[in-house]
């Protein structure tokens, strides 16, 4: 047999790339790269907690420079790993083969950061030489594999661990998986196709015409509902920033933000929106666009983070000091001592959100504004 089935390209049920692009076979192909060390990622959702996570994998590709790395997630999160090329392999947890497959592959070393139930459950059946994060006890209960998960099992599980933290997520999860934290950067990595969107989009719109291009992120988690900031707030900021003319401002969201962007869109001739249909990866492209992005805590500041753009994120029920900042991102809280509470249902008014006004936003807005001119002169 001429097959190398222990190479990391051979795919097992269709033709690899290098057959196709060039017709080549196993036994004389120059690309073979046998599979020395596997290690499998367990990140089941949600999307925006996937794709902050993807920052492990510089320091995973660090420690273990000729790793095979197989993510095991939602497909909900499947374009998040859309030209990734550390990622070798993705497998889904809706797949029905994927308990056969559990039980029969082999890894060196299983990563699992997640201390959800099903992510445990799935480490805990997974074949691997070494288990690193969480796993699933003989009660069905979730258990750190070793000592350094303590600390992030015991924040979920009491409140004031949660608020007492000044780790930032990536920390915490390099330190849970015994990785090396440098603060490695979220992934996202645009196609031609992609760029040619948000090309386009420029252009159509003459984006060329302003100095600074401010995107608002009106959506947020449906987890967290408080996560979202006021109506009135948009409109108090776009009114603010509708009297710079220098300035294009850019709306995004959902189809749960459709009714709200598009009454903005109405109300402001100024304001352009990109529109509520946008997949994922067009969603991606377009942040792309933004010199500032506006946001809350939720999958619009992993992207902008991930993008590289400055970021002014609003923060109440959730932990400000769980976002890494790269340097980046400005960070908004309401001088209130219930915040971190991640509560459902609040019976403050103003809440944490709507105690956030327009003019602290807009000044922060102001300040990067400059930063980003002095960036441009000093290039």
């Amino acid at each position: 047999m001429i097959l190398r089935t222990d190479c990391r390209h051979f795919p097992g049920d269709h033709p690899c790339i290098y057959n196709k692009l060039e017709g080549i076979l196993c036994d004389k192909c120059s690309y073979y790269n046998p599979v020395s060390y596997k290690i499998l990622i367990i990140k089941l959702d949600a999307i925006g907690d996937v794709l902050r996570t993807t920052s492990i994998l510089h320091a995973i590709k660090k420690k273990y420079p000729d790793s095979h790395i197989t993510w095991l997630t939602k497909s909900a999160s499947k374009e998040i790993f859309k030209n990734n090329y550390v990622v070798d392999n993705i497998i889904f947890f809706e797949d029905p083969d994927l308990s056969s497959r559990l039980f029969i592959e082999e890894f060196d070393l299983l990563l699992s950061p997640d201390t959800s139930p099903a992510s445990a459950a799935l480490a805990s059946a997974a074949r691997a030489k070494e288990k690193k994060g969480y796993k699933m006890n003989q009660l069905g209960k979730v258990i750190p594999v070793d000592d350094r998960g303590i600390e992030w099992l015991e924040m979920g599980a009491f409140d004031q661990f949660k608020k007492a933290n000044k780790k930032s997520y990536q920390q915490i999860i390099h330190e849970i998986l015994d990785l090396d934290y440098a603060r490695g950067e979220i992934i996202i990595n645009l196609d031609e196709k992609e760029k040619e969107l948000r090309d386009r989009f420029y252009v159509d719109n003459h984006l060329d015409r302003y100095e600074f291009i401010i995107g608002i992120n009106t959506g947020a988690s449906h987890r967290w509902r408080f996560k979202q900031w006021r109506r009135e707030g948009y409109q108090e900021l776009i009114s603010l920033l509708g009297e710079r003319r220098n300035t294009a401002i850019l709306l995004y969201g959902g189809y749960e933000e459709k009714e709200m962007n598009q009454n903005l869109k109405e109300k402001y001739s100024k304001v352009i929106n990109t529109g509520h249909t946008n997949n994922l990866r067009e969603f991606f492209a377009l942040t792309d666009l933004s010199d500032i992005m506006i946001t809350g805590d939720t999958m619009a500041l992993h992207a902008a983070t991930a993008l590289k753009k400055k970021v002014i994120c609003l923060f109440g029920p959730t932990s400000s000091n769980e976002i890494e900042d790269y340097g980046r991102i400005s960070k908004i809280t309401p001088t209130m001592d219930c915040l971190v509470c991640y509560k459902q249902n609040c019976d403050f008014v103003p809440n944490c959100m709507d105690s956030i006004s327009a003019d602290i936003i807009y000044k922060s807005i102001i300040e990067i504004m400059k930063e980003i001119q002095k960036e441009r002169i000093d290039n």
